[in-house]
Protein backbone atom coordinates (compact mmCIF):
# COMPACT_ATOMS: atom_id res chain seq x y z
CA UNK A 1 0.00 0.00 0.00
CA UNK A 2 1.41 3.32 -0.76
CA UNK A 3 1.52 5.97 1.89
CA UNK A 4 2.89 8.75 0.66
CA UNK A 5 4.27 10.14 -3.07
CA UNK A 6 2.41 10.02 -6.80
CA UNK A 7 0.18 7.03 -5.95
CA UNK A 8 -0.55 7.92 -2.48
CA UNK A 9 -3.64 9.48 -1.19
CA UNK A 10 -5.06 13.27 -3.39
CA UNK A 11 -6.47 15.63 -2.88
CA UNK A 12 -7.29 15.93 -6.49
CA UNK A 13 -10.79 14.31 -7.00
CA UNK A 14 -12.24 16.58 -4.17
CA UNK A 15 -10.74 19.67 -5.91
CA UNK A 16 -12.52 18.92 -8.91
CA UNK A 17 -15.60 18.47 -7.57
CA UNK A 18 -15.72 21.89 -6.32
CA UNK A 19 -15.93 24.10 -9.19
CA UNK A 20 -15.29 27.47 -6.97
CA UNK A 21 -12.02 25.56 -5.63
CA UNK A 22 -10.86 24.43 -9.11
CA UNK A 23 -10.93 27.63 -10.95
CA UNK A 24 -8.58 28.97 -8.06
CA UNK A 25 -6.07 26.02 -7.91
CA UNK A 26 -6.09 25.17 -11.73
CA UNK A 27 -3.95 28.40 -12.72
CA UNK A 28 -1.09 27.38 -9.67
CA UNK A 29 -1.23 23.89 -10.73
CA UNK A 30 -0.53 24.34 -14.31
CA UNK A 31 2.25 26.56 -13.52
CA UNK A 32 3.65 24.00 -10.68
CA UNK A 33 4.00 21.61 -13.74
CA UNK A 34 5.28 23.58 -16.11
CA UNK A 35 7.87 24.89 -13.48
CA UNK A 36 8.77 21.66 -13.18
CA UNK A 37 10.47 20.64 -16.21
CA UNK A 38 9.39 16.96 -16.97
CA UNK A 39 7.16 18.01 -19.50
CA UNK A 40 10.20 20.08 -21.74
CA UNK A 41 12.50 17.19 -20.88
CA UNK A 42 9.53 14.83 -23.45
CA UNK A 43 8.37 13.12 -20.32
CA UNK A 44 5.16 12.00 -19.42
CA UNK A 45 4.34 12.43 -15.17
CA UNK A 46 4.46 8.10 -14.89
CA UNK A 47 7.49 8.62 -16.08
CA UNK A 48 9.16 9.81 -12.84
CA UNK A 49 7.76 6.99 -10.22
CA UNK A 50 10.39 5.41 -8.54
CA UNK A 51 10.79 2.13 -10.99
CA UNK A 52 12.80 0.16 -7.99
CA UNK A 53 9.08 -0.35 -6.36
CA UNK A 54 7.90 -3.88 -6.98
CA UNK A 55 4.40 -2.38 -7.27
CA UNK A 56 5.69 -0.19 -10.26
CA UNK A 57 7.90 -3.15 -11.60
CA UNK A 58 4.80 -5.76 -11.89
CA UNK A 59 2.77 -2.85 -13.43
CA UNK A 60 5.86 -1.76 -16.41
CA UNK A 61 5.53 -5.57 -16.81
CA UNK A 62 2.09 -4.89 -17.95
CA UNK A 63 2.54 -2.56 -20.31
CA UNK A 64 2.09 -3.02 -23.87
CA UNK A 65 4.91 -3.35 -26.09
CA UNK A 66 4.43 0.20 -27.91
CA UNK A 67 4.55 1.76 -24.48
CA UNK A 68 6.95 0.30 -23.47
CA UNK A 69 9.13 1.64 -26.52
CA UNK A 70 7.59 4.96 -26.26
CA UNK A 71 8.90 5.20 -22.68
CA UNK A 72 11.96 3.94 -23.51
CA UNK A 73 12.44 6.60 -26.14
CA UNK A 74 11.06 9.78 -23.78
CA UNK A 75 13.84 8.15 -21.23
CA UNK A 76 16.50 8.08 -23.83
CA UNK A 77 15.56 11.68 -25.34
CA UNK A 78 15.23 13.21 -21.98
CA UNK A 79 18.92 11.68 -20.98
CA UNK A 80 20.52 13.03 -24.70
CA UNK A 81 18.94 16.28 -23.44
CA UNK A 82 20.57 15.96 -20.11
CA UNK A 83 23.85 15.13 -21.42
CA UNK A 84 23.88 18.53 -23.66
CA UNK A 85 22.06 21.13 -21.09
CA UNK A 86 19.60 21.64 -22.94
CA UNK A 87 16.16 21.34 -23.39
CA UNK A 88 14.39 19.61 -26.26
CA UNK A 89 12.94 22.11 -29.46
CA UNK A 90 9.55 23.36 -27.91
CA UNK A 91 7.37 21.12 -30.73
CA UNK A 92 8.95 17.99 -28.90
CA UNK A 93 7.91 19.17 -25.71
CA UNK A 94 4.94 16.98 -24.05
CA UNK A 95 1.70 19.37 -23.68
CA UNK A 96 -0.73 18.87 -20.87
CA UNK A 97 -2.93 16.95 -23.36
CA UNK A 98 -0.60 14.11 -24.14
CA UNK A 99 0.85 13.84 -20.53
CA UNK A 100 -1.78 11.32 -19.51
CA UNK A 101 -1.73 8.77 -16.41
CA UNK A 102 -0.52 5.40 -18.41
CA UNK A 103 1.13 3.59 -15.53
CA UNK A 104 -1.30 4.91 -12.91
CA UNK A 105 -4.04 1.99 -13.94
CA UNK A 106 -1.58 -0.47 -13.86
CA UNK A 107 -0.02 0.34 -10.35
CA UNK A 108 -3.83 0.28 -9.08
CA UNK A 109 -4.77 -2.94 -10.36
CA UNK A 110 -1.47 -4.17 -8.77
CA UNK A 111 -1.96 -3.22 -5.69
CA UNK A 112 -5.28 -4.64 -5.42
CA UNK A 113 -4.07 -7.71 -6.30
CA UNK A 114 -1.82 -7.79 -3.38
CA UNK A 115 -4.05 -6.75 -0.94
CA UNK A 116 -6.52 -9.51 -2.32
CA UNK A 117 -3.72 -11.82 -2.23
CA UNK A 118 -2.91 -11.01 1.70
CA UNK A 119 -6.34 -11.18 2.49
CA UNK A 120 -6.87 -14.99 1.25
CA UNK A 121 -3.30 -15.72 2.26
CA UNK A 122 -4.47 -14.73 5.89
CA UNK A 123 -7.55 -16.59 5.27
CA UNK A 124 -8.47 -19.27 8.29
CA UNK A 125 -10.41 -22.52 7.41
CA UNK A 126 -12.48 -24.41 10.14
CA UNK A 127 -14.51 -27.61 9.82
CA UNK A 128 -18.01 -27.36 9.95
CA UNK A 129 -19.57 -28.26 13.78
Amino acid sequence: MTAFGPLGPSLAPAIRANRGLYKWLKPFASWYAGLSGYRRMGLKYDDLLVEERPDVQRALNRLTEREKYDRTFRFKRASQASIQHADLPKSSWITPAEDVRYLKPHVESVVEEETERQVWDNLVVERKK
